[in-house]
């Protein structure tokens, strides 16, 4: 489950990968983020032929969806990991369009979840491309969740999935064939605890729970 993270990295702290194809003036009007909730614009790193750096909607949009912006349609922002190549929402962007989300940490309970050296992380997670009938487009993305680790497990029953530094080409990158999506299963199946610490915050971000 993932549904408050914060990006409080400095600029020039960020993986080096988000800056080599980055949105014009992104260097210059960055700004750090203590709350990133569902429905805000998030940093993203995607691949379509090469990776690139680009801000989509936390929240996913079916690119099939007639009207985007209807209230009464679910805009999920987590996605179980273990169902995600079977459900038809979420199974071509599986494939064809996973993405990275940098943070610095996220939020469960009252806690804080982080680096010990306060490093930036990335969130991995899947994104859809909606298309108007006058080619208005929007990208939309959501993050990927798993079993809990031993850190997270008293806090909740499911944690978002961590992707390791030297992977954001393999995760990003377009698949040819289910085996090729076998070997992300490793990167997905959760991730080692050594090396993050619990934070307990005075202020408890408002919760919002996940349907999928």
């Amino acid at each position: 489950m993932c549904g408050r993270f914060e990006l409080n990295s400095e600029f020039e702290d960020l993986p080096k990968v988000l800056k080599q194809d980055y949105p014009g003036g992104l260097d210059t009007k960055y700004e750090t983020q203590n709350l990133i909730q569902p429905t805000d614009p998030v940093l993203v790193i995607k691949n379509e032929g090469k990776m690139k750096t680009t801000f989509m909607t936390w929240g996913f949009i079916s690119p099939w969806a007639k009207d985007p912006f209807d209230k009464k349609i679910a805009r999920p922002f987590n996605a179980r990991s273990e169902t995600v190549e079977e459900k038809k929402l979420f199974s071509g962007s599986w494939k064809y369009k996973r993405c990275l989300i940098p943070a610095s940490g996220f939020f469960e309970k009252n806690y804080r979840i982080r680096k010990e050296n306060y490093e930036t992380f990335w969130l991995g997670g899947i994104w859809s491309k909606w298309t108007s009938p006058d080619g208005a487009e929007i990208e939309s993305c959501c993050v990927l969740t798993t079993e809990p680790n031993d850190l997270i497990k008293p806090l909740h029953h499911r944690m978002p999935v961590v992707v390791t530094n030297g992977y954001e080409e393999k995760w990003t990158q377009h698949v040819k064939d289910s085996y090729e999506l076998k070997g992300l299963q490793p990167i997905i199946k959760g991730w080692s605890p050594d090396g993050w610490v619990l934070e307990q915050i005075n202020k408890q971000p408002s919760d919002q729970m996940s349907l999928f």
